[in-house]
């Protein structure tokens, strides 16, 4: 697959929405690859570990979500350093032309949501953390969070599609009619946020300062999604999780970069203490 390279409609729009969608961004096999990746995990119970990924769902509302899912198999690690969206990624959250110039990624989650699943508003540029900050200046972006999220299923009207509020990035006043996000409030009828609906292999780029969420999943079925999170070479995984040697010692060169964008340092031989 031809590597996606920014254009200038691509800044126009990240600059003044927050957010890229990518059309077709993954290819049939990876999609399938993927999708009976998911139809073999297992029953797990919130906390639980498999390996070296946990289920660590947002909220009770949110449903089955597989953190640190990189570990979870094969078709996982082609995600990492994928076509369609590395490239811009880099350009937006990686610190061009600076010496600490690449990206990690700190979360990478696979989502299953039910019926009546749902994910409240969050984030926004009013006293945003500066983990999701947007901003462009002298000619760069330095956003602190770029997100992908890939569409596995279909997701149309009442399938649970992400709603954003468009341009909520560079907001400076909070939202009046947010809720309550630890209440569980919906936002399916937030004013100003849109639903964006993706078909399978669709992938949504957006800073992760843009004000978003999940609307109320209404029919049957399963909405399936990856969550891949790039930030910064410097930034740490959110929740503190490891990347096994064993991944990393089985990755390309350029995928294990992404990862462990900087190495242990550490003595060749154990030396005593003096």
């Amino acid at each position: 697959m031809e590597r996606k390279q920014p254009t200038p409609l691509d800044d126009f729009l990240f600059d003044l929405r927050g957010y890229l969608v990518l059309k077709n961004a993954v290819e049939p096999e990876l999609l399938d690859d993927l999708n009976h990746a998911f139809d073999t995990f297992p029953e797990l119970a919130p906390g639980q570990w498999w390996g070296n990924a946990q289920r660590r769902d947002y909220t009770d509302e949110t449903g089955f979500e597989l953190h640190n899912v990189v570990e979870a198999g094969e078709p996982f690690e082609r995600l990492i350093d994928h076509p369609s969206w590395i490239s811009l990624v880099t350009h937006f959250a990686g610190e061009e032309k600076c010496y600490v110039e690449g990206v990690f990624i700190d979360e990478c989650i696979a989502s299953i949501r039910t019926s009546g699943g749902h994910h409240p508003v969050h984030s926004g540029g009013f006293q945003g953390a500066m983990r999701g900050a947007f901003q462009y200046k002298n000619g760069v972006f330095r956003c602190g969070q770029v997100n992908i999220i890939l569409a596995l299923t279909d997701v149309g009207e009442g399938d649970g599609p992400t709603m954003v509020i468009p341009g909520s990035h560079k907001s400076n006043f909070v939202h009046p009619l947010a809720g309550d996000y630890a209440a569980g409030d919906r936002m399916d009828t937030l004013e100003g946020a849109i639903p964006l609906h993706l078909d399978k292999g669709d992938a949504l780029l957006f800073v992760d300062g843009l004000m978003h969420g999940g609307s109320s999943r209404t029919n049957p079925g399963e909405r399936r999604v990856l969550i891949y999170r790039y930030g910064p070479s410097w930034a740490r995984t959110r929740f503190n999780y490891e990347y096994s040697p064993e991944l990393l010692e089985r990755l390309t060169p350029e995928r294990r970069r992404i990862l462990q964008p900087v190495a242990p340092a550490r003595p060749p031989v154990a030396q005593p203490v003096p």
